[in-house]
């Protein structure tokens, strides 16, 4: 699957904006680094808040259905981090912009899916292969006991005896 990323200048800039905003903590640059990649997308800008921490300092970022997106506050970024570095918060924002602009209202589209998915299916063809395919499916099983049967009186010398005794009564 390919996927649609701005062209390498544009990344370019938003990246360097979203650095800067990193370091002195400017949202001015910040703003102007998510409206260029919402500018893209043709989507309207998210609504971020910032925390100190999210999930006890589990969690970088999260992304809602509604469009909302918490993050951490470059401020807090070091603080209770293994990886303490301006890289892994703008990756953070990637990954969270990426739910946002992909996966954004996940449930509802699924859901739809499935409706769409069954849709059609309850008619009388689809009851009678129903019908066919539960024959079968009780044929199978038969096949099977049968088969456990004959394993089980193979392995023991007597069920053996008993079946040739059966043999020799047919003809």
């Amino acid at each position: 699957m390919r996927m649609v990323v701005p062209p390498l200048s544009h990344r370019r800039v938003i990246d360097r904006n979203l650095a800067d905003f990193f370091r002195s903590h400017r949202h001015t640059a910040f703003r102007r680094a998510l409206s260029d990649l919402c500018r893209f997308y043709s989507v309207k800008l998210p609504r971020i808040e910032w925390f100190e921490y999210l999930d006890w300092g589990k969690t970088a970022g999260k992304t809602y259905e509604d469009g909302r997106i918490h993050l951490i506050h470059p401020e807090n970024w070091k603080r209770g981090r293994v990886y303490k570095t301006e890289r892994m918060w703008i990756q953070t924002l990637y990954h969270e912009m990426g739910h946002y602009l992909l996966w954004t209202d996940a449930e509802r589209k699924a859901d739809v899916f499935q409706r769409r998915m069954v849709r059609g299916l309850r008619d009388s063809r689809s009851r009678k292969a129903g019908s066919a395919r539960a024959a079968s499916k009780r044929k199978a099983a038969v096949r099977t006991r049968k088969r456990r049967t004959r394993a089980a009186c193979d392995r023991s010398g007597r069920a053996a005896v008993v079946r040739r005794a059966r043999g020799k009564r047919r003809a």
